[in-house]
């Protein structure tokens, strides 16, 4: 408020600058005295039009400007052209009214605001939302992809800005409305890849921008965060037509694309801008603020009466007159005080009920969608079981930041029940980085000691001391881990998100709480499915639910929007009013999408009964599905119906929906180029994961499509309209319906249009609504010619009951993963169906590839049986390894165990215990160390076709000797009496040794029977040419009588040396050769004389030397060959 008067005056002159006192009073607006000195300058100036000052104008509100009351008494002030021209500039009187109505009426608002400039609207938006709320300003989230466009540094800004405050040094940027918003406001800033952290806070406005970087589960997620009262922006580019939203690029789109299926058609984005015509909570806006056509409900929006605004509403009256009742009553009355809503009341005092039991032996569950105070009524229940000496309470969630409300509704009920911080209770943060600082524990020391602490969903271990388990946000936490939480002699509190976006959806409701109303109905029985809990057998059970939000009251908009534009609220499919149908008289209709997301009256009807058999259907559901299903080329959709009649002009009902995606035809370079480098494509899942399986570089080349979901009605499940449209999809996708259609188009989807003119549209004068010019919503497969497929496969959480459904249709599992699922504990199975050849044509003589996918997946599953799936039930494991596709078991040739092959897996010791045992002669613990060899020879086909094991006795076998598993554990398992189970292993083994026996009985008598006289065989079929040649045996022959003949020689020597050694002749040969020169050889001969040496007492030679000395003469020319003479 710039206010000209007399009061003071101060000399200034056009050098120097204006100076401006600040002066308070009690209403809180700054008052600037000025003098007429300087009203003569501002006027000078503005005629001159300098750029650094432009004029003076009056502010209608301060609290766009800096906090002026931390800035000292002198102040040199500039106003910049951007704030002249925001004043300038006539708000649209429809959007001021449709903020107040929201804050008056506690519901939420929404503006989508088009062009480059949208977020300098954003300042004006908050300035009205400010002026219209009696609080404080409120908070802002601004969510955003990678780049702000700004600093967001506030504390930064704000201490650079007081500093030029003081120095004087203030330039028009610094003025700018938008950069002093950002200053002075509480801005919380997120990336969209964090928008998971933000879970339990609340603002007051949020602001999205870097639309194509949007998602379903993140427009949910950040929407919810939103009070009442509070507005959205949503901040999109500039264009020049809303048609061209539609065919805008998402960033999601790059994962729906595949090589064969490039081409992505955004329908999410038509029906979404269609949507925010029927909201009358939003207006969409350009970034001037000027309100276009497809906001013409605003056009007779008007303001609420005040009686309206402060009346209220039945339940609000209700839960007055509840904390009434019960207000003398301590400490509830302290506890109920803090509740919000009727709903939160009536819930906790149930919870306060349960505990103040004390069976330990109760469940209560709240189911209820997001922002109903789920984590607050925990909260307050956990302080009131403070109050009633509860002494060891456990809190868990997927993660400690999730709790944040929790603690704190603790900490607000402790307070409110007279405890004190540090003096009987104190609060402990963790110190884990990872955890950033989170409240952990909270120690209670008033009475006795008492503690809160939290632990992590995997250490269900320790919580044995524990009388009260709390799971918040139990749906995002896998399935199993949820089991193992609540089998405990403890109070459990369960919390969960049903319909919504968060962890696996409905699968709190469809798995848990099934099996908990069953035990709490007496109905305990072995299910084929999932493990029976029967420690908390006899439990009681407390089914809650919370409807009112927290945040805003019942009636907002926003929320009936959101949850129509991405189908929340699908939660329970309609009853069907045709009848039960006979399978075989239904049909199977195509489904065309653009028909389905045109956002006409009939298909959103249509969407919705097909979200709802979804979500009750399956377990894993996310707004992220419905843009899958929208937007991806590779996604159809059939439906199964009863039979039509033509005179009725309505839908037909769906009993059954089927979602299928065309996955591979990859060319052979992008096939050796990935996985010659590790690299897996987007897309294509079976056809990157079965050839990585199996180093095939062949399959991803051959066209195929995975079916990504079959559901059935609720009403009608288990009675075989599932397998029925299996049956029609499989019978379409092998051409046995024919087509009479002359186009071999497969696609009757339109594709992707572009706006071919966009400078002739004019964005405030433009009109869009939905398309007129469709082609039929539902089309019998014979108007459309089906694709040529090699395969259909499924990718499925492993359970016995999905595992017989599909092996009935002829699917052969080829992969299944050895850990398990994050989201729901189950691990992942991939089964295939060949669609070249029925099973009657397939033959024995030649295998097809997938015959070899089905031997080399038996053979390496045996043997991790024994690993990560000795956890399977027998019953689960022996259904794995039993096929139903009669081709396949053509193809598959038994290798039958022979006498030879037997003792490479079991010698004839093995054979002799496993031969006691079956005359009940020893223990079975005797044997255990052969009965993997042997189960393992049974489950790979060795033995003859005539050796069968019945159900059970495999069962046993697979548990034992594959498993490994105890006796008692699997007298556990199959339910049967310990003496009964051994007597059914032992003639299991009787079989299995009988017939091992006699395989070695009929070998020995081939033997006896098969050898003639002189052990050449009497049988002309046994005679076979031999391996070697003529002269490399006769070589072979002489080489072993040569080695014969020299050890016969060595012996020789050794045994008649002992009698020659007397005969040996003394010297040495120097002697010798030196008497013979000495003497006369004739004189000797003719007078008979003796010719000698002298010899000395020395050892005489060995007698391998006296038998070498021949050679040593003979080598000698003209000597003699003998050394005496007589």
């Amino acid at each position: 408020l710039v206010y000209l008067t007399k009061k003071r005056s101060i000399q200034c002159t056009e050098a120097n600058k204006p100076k401006l006192k600040p002066v308070w009073i009690k209403l809180r607006v700054t008052v600037f005295i000025i003098t007429d000195e300087l009203v003569t300058v501002a006027q000078r100036c503005f005629k001159k039009d300098w750029p650094e000052w432009r004029a003076f104008k009056v502010l209608r509100r301060w609290d766009v400007l800096p906090d002026l009351r931390m800035v000292s008494s002198n102040v040199v002030f500039c106003f910049s052209r951007s704030v002249v021209d925001m004043v300038r500039t006539k708000l649209d009187n429809r959007i001021r009214i449709l903020i107040e109505n929201g804050v008056a009426m506690g519901h939420r608002s929404m503006f989508v605001i088009i062009g480059d400039k949208g977020k300098d609207q954003v300042v004006i938006l908050h300035h009205v939302l400010s002026k219209a709320t009696v609080a404080a300003r409120p908070s802002v989230l601004w969510c955003y992809k990678k780049e702000l466009g700004f600093s967001s540094h506030r504390k930064k800004r704000m201490k650079e800005l007081k500093k030029k405050i003081r120095n004087s040094h203030i330039h028009i940027k610094d003025n700018d409305p938008f950069e002093l918003f950002i200053s002075s406001t509480q801005i919380r800033y997120c990336y969209y890849a964090e928008t998971h952290k933000i879970l339990g806070s609340t603002f007051g406005m949020l602001i999205l921008q870097d639309f194509e970087a949007i998602t379903p589960n993140l427009l949910a997620r950040t929407v919810e965060t939103v009070e009442g009262g509070g507005v959205i922006v949503l901040l999109l580019k500039s264009v020049s037509s809303l048609k061209q939203l539609y065919t805008m690029a998402m960033d999601v789109h790059s994962r729906f694309r595949t090589e064969s299926h490039s081409e992505v058609v955004p329908r999410f984005n038509e029906r979404f801008i269609l949507s925010l015509a029927s909201c009358r909570s939003c207006a969409v806006v350009d970034d001037r603020l000027n309100v276009l056509p497809l906001s013409s409900h605003t056009l007779k929006i008007d303001a609420i009466p005040a009686n309206i605004r402060n009346k209220f509403s039945m339940q609000e009256e209700e839960l007055v007159s509840l904390k009434n009742s019960l207000s003398e009553t301590k400490p509830l009355s302290f506890l109920l005080n803090k509740c919000r809503t009727l709903c939160q009341a009536k819930t906790l005092l149930k919870l306060l009920d349960v505990i103040t039991e004390k069976t330990l032996q109760s469940t209560c569950c709240i189911t209820a969608a997001r922002g109903r105070g789920k984590s607050a009524v925990l909260g307050l229940a956990i302080a009131g079981a403070i109050g009633f000496d509860y002494a060891n309470i456990f809190v868990t969630s997927p993660a400690p930041d999730n709790l944040k409300t929790l603690f704190e509704f603790v900490v607000k009920g402790l307070e409110a029940m007279n405890y004190e911080e540090h003096t009987d209770f104190e609060l402990i943060q963790s110190t884990n980085k990872q955890y950033n600082k989170a409240l952990v524990r909270i120690s209670i020391f008033k009475g006795h000691r008492q503690v809160i602490q939290y632990i992590d969903p995997r250490d269900s271990v320790k919580l044995s001391q524990a009388e009260l388990v709390v799971v918040d946000e139990a749906a995002a936490i896998p399935f199993p881990i949820v089991k193992n939480l609540i089998s405990g002699p403890y109070l459990v509190f369960l919390a969960s998100t049903v319909s919504g976006y968060e962890g696996t959806g409905r699968s709190l409701s469809l798995k848990l709480l099934q099996q908990l109303r069953e035990q709490a109905a007496g109905l305990l029985k072995n299910d084929n499915n999932e493990q029976v809990l029967t420690a908390v057998k006899g439990r009681a059970l407390h089914e809650l639910v919370l409807e009112e939000s927290i945040r805003y009251k019942p009636g907002d908009q926003i929320e009936t929007w959101l949850n129509r534009v991405l189908c929340l609220n699908a939660c329970n499919a309609h009853r069907l009013v045709s009848g039960m149908p006979p399978p075989r008289d239904c049909q199977l209709l195509y489904v065309n999408r653009d028909t389905l997301f045109s956002f006409h009256k009939a298909s959103e009807t249509f969407l919705h009964s097909i979200m709802a058999i979804y979500v009750s259907a399956h377990y894993k559901n996310s707004p992220n599905d419905l843009q899958m299903l929208s937007d991806a080329p590779a996604h159809h959709l059939f439906v199964l119906v009863g039979p039509i009649n033509e005179t009725h002009a309505q839908l037909p009902e769906i009993l059954a929906v089927i979602q299928i995606a065309m996955e591979g035809a990859l060319s052979s370079a992008t096939v050796c180029s990935n996985m010659g480098r590790g690299k897996r494509a987007a897309g294509d899942l079976l056809p990157w994961t079965v050839s990585q399986q199996f180093m095939d570089k062949e399959f991803p080349t051959l066209s195929g499509a995975r079916i990504v979901r079959i559901a059935v009605h609720p009403d009608f499940q288990s009675l075989g309209y599932g397998s029925r449209a299996l049956e029609l999809l499989l019978e379409y996708y092998q051409g046995k319906v024919p087509c009479f259609k002359e186009e071999t188009d497969f696609n009757m989807e339109a594709k992707a249009k572009h706006i071919e003119n966009p400078d002739a549209l004019i964005l405030l004068e433009e009109v869009i609504e939905p398309r007129a010019d469709l082609p039929p919503l539902l089309h019998r497969l014979s108007e459309r010619r089906a694709e040529r497929l090699d395969y259909i496969g499924v990718s499925f959480g492993l359970n016995l009951a999905l595992l017989k459904f599909w092996k009935r249709s002829g699917f052969v599992p080829v992969y299944l993963r050895q850990s398990v699922c994050d989201l729901t504990g189950e691990h992942t199975c991939i089964m295939l169906k060949d669609m070249n050849k029925d099973e009657e044509d397939l033959n024995e003589s030649t295998a097809s590839w997938l015959s070899l996918y089905w031997t080399e997946f038996r053979r390496r599953i045996l043997h991790l049986f024994g690993f990560e799936f000795n956890k399977f039930l027998p019953q689960m494991a022996l259904s794995i390894l039993q096929l139903r596709n009669n081709g396949i078991m053509k193809q598959c040739k038994r290798d039958v165990l022979t006498r030879e092959k037997l003792g490479l897996f079991l010698s004839n010791s093995d054979l002799r215990r496993l031969s006691e045992y079956a005359r009940n002669m020893i223990d079975h613990h005797l044997i255990t160390d052969i009965l993997p060899v042997l189960a393992l020879l049974y489950f790979e086909e060795r033995f003859d076709e005539k050796v069968k094991l019945s159900t059970v006795q495999s069962a046993i076998l697979l548990g034992t000797g594959l498993q490994h598993k105890t006796v008692d554990t699997l007298v556990t398992e199959l339910d049967l009496p310990a003496n009964q189970l051994l007597a059914l292993f032992n003639k299991a083994i009787r079989k299995l040794s009988e017939y091992l026996d006699q395989l070695c009985m009929n070998a020995v008598q081939q033997e006896i029977d098969g050898q003639g006289i002189g052990g050449l065989s009497v049988h002309a079929g046994s005679m076979q040419p031999v391996a070697i040649s003529l002269d490399d045996e006769l070589h072979e022959a002489a080489v072993e009588i040569k080695k014969r003949q020299d050890k016969d020689r060595t012996r020789l020597k050794e045994e008649i040396g002992r009698e020659l050694k007397q005969y040996a002749i003394k010297g040495n040969e120097d002697d010798w050769m030196s008497a013979l020169q000495s003497t006369d050889l004739k004189t000797v001969k003719k007078t008979g004389m003796i010719l000698s040496v002298k010899s000395s007492r020395a050892e005489s030679k060995s007698v391998h030397e006296l038998f070498e000395e021949p050679s040593k003469f003979a080598n000698r020319k003209g000597k003699k060959k003998f050394k005496t003479f007589k």
